[in-house]
């Protein structure tokens, strides 16, 4: 690795600069109503939500919006069940898919700060089954048979957590990879409550990478073999791990991969769209319940897809990030490993436009100059195939998450797109003309 950058020794400078999250997050948002100390602006964001959910090009949206560690907006709009027009509730649980990345990341970082294992120890030191490694040379699609090459190098834990060590997805995956995981019943992690982490990632392990690792960027199960990773290294289930380590000292209260009974009625409805971009309810198909959140007794903990949560939760998570580790003055990463997260970890490999980090995919310069009003350089984000999103900006100190459950969803990068704007509209200043003279104070 380089030597730390100007932008890192600058984050790790001001580590307390933020301010610390004193109580839960809808609390806090109750208390920033009752004050009205919101920005001016945010009628914006309720109007871009209610016409989006008005005609029921999403059902339903709940939003929610920090700055300088303060709420301020946090809002549902639209319905929860269409039927019987159900109002979607601010704490909503909801499945939140890939935001489950972010979470598996920062915890397998916190065994990091603990000296368990170093970024770019080989993946098979902790994990055999990955001893011997091959690409994918040749492949016959007739019958998913295929020929291997050796690796040039083994896969490293830091390329698990960047999505460059080779590895796809079933479903969604390139071609190669989704023929050849669903011979060898890889599952996805969405909706597959029974088996383990253990048997699926030893059997992945035997199965060929798409590229050599390091080479490029290919979105994959990488995400759930750092989830089998946790599991080795604290002598714990993910569930068990991920509960005491970061759910417990978040407060966040409603994330779970499996829901316990008395709070699955607040589980939100799942919709999809036809051909004709009509809305529908999800029912199941190819083997997954859009109820799975509600497999009690599930016992397969996706680290790349599985949990379900609120975005109140969700928020309080990332405030933690935002803090640069802490939070209701408890430290749980080094200010250091929050800046190691959240840098470019990709070199000069791309993810799109961006970068990516240790679980965030980052926004670059050029990026960021494309989508303004927007995010700031540096912002680091995800979501989730659902319709679920969020984003961290550094800079303006702006957590942002906006949360629908629908897919596939043809207005949902728009509406994505139309939100962030609208967020960076209500909370900055207007841009002040050049050469205008600055307004007089008032006496």
């Amino acid at each position: 690795m380089k030597k730390p950058s100007l932008a890192l020794l600058l984050v790790l400078s001001s580590s307390f600069a933020f301010a610390q999250v004193a109580a839960p997050i809808a609390k806090r948002a109750a208390k920033a109503a009752a004050t009205a100390t919101s920005p001016a602006g945010l009628p914006r964001i309720d109007q871009l939500l209610r016409e989006y959910t008005a005609d029921r090009r999403v059902p339903g949206a709940i939003a929610l919006v920090m700055r300088d560690g303060k709420v301020i907006y946090r809002k549902a709009f639209g319905v929860d069940e269409v039927k019987d027009q159900t109002p979607l509730r601010t704490d909503a649980i909801v499945r939140i898919a890939s935001q489950t990345k972010a979470v598996t990341s920062v915890g397998l970082m916190l065994l990091y700060d603990e000296g368990k294992f170093q970024l770019d120890d080989p993946v098979s030191k902790y994990l055999p089954a990955f001893g011997n490694a091959k690409v994918l040379a040749t492949f016959d699609a007739k019958d998913s048979t295929y020929t291997t090459v050796p690796v040039k190098s083994e896969i490293t834990i830091r390329q698990l957590f960047t999505h460059t060590s080779g590895i796809s997805y079933p479903i969604i995956g390139t071609k190669e990879a989704t023929a050849i995981y669903a011979k060898a019943r890889i599952p996805s992690g969405i909706g597959t409550p029974a088996g383990s982490l253990a048997t699926s990632m030893d059997a992945l392990g035997a199965l060929p990478l798409m590229h050599q690792p390091g080479e490029k960027f290919t979105y994959g199960l990488s995400v759930d073999v750092l989830g089998r990773l946790i599991e080795v290294l604290s002598g714990q289930s993910l569930d068990q791990f991920l509960r005491a380590r970061l759910f417990e000292p978040l407060n966040m209260r409603d994330t779970y991969f499996y829901l316990p009974a008395a709070k699955q009625a607040r589980l939100a409805r799942l919709y999809t769209e036809n051909d004709a971009k009509q809305t529908a309810p999800m029912l199941s198909q190819d083997g997954m319940s859009p109820d799975y959140p509600k497999a009690s007794a599930g016992t397969y903990f996706s680290g790349g897809a599985g949990l379900s949560s609120t975005i109140d939760d969700y928020a309080a998570f990332l405030q933690m990030m935002l803090n640069n580790g802490t939070y209701n003055g408890r430290r749980l990463l080094k200010a250091s490993t929050v800046a190691l997260i959240t840098q470019n970890q990709i070199g000069e490999v791309n993810q799109g436009a961006n970068k990516f980090g240790l679980g965030f995919g980052i926004t670059t310069a050029q990026s960021a100059a494309a989508h303004q009003p927007g995010p700031s350089e540096g912002t680091y984000e995800w979501g989730g195939i659902f319709g679920t999103m969020y984003w961290v900006d550094p800079r303006q100190k702006l957590v942002g998450l906006l949360y629908t459950q629908k897919f596939p969803n043809s207005t949902g990068g728009e509406l994505a797109d139309k939100f962030k704007a609208a967020v960076y509209q209500a909370v900055l200043p207007p841009a002040v003309p050049t050469g205008a003279a600055a307004a007089p104070a008032a006496k």
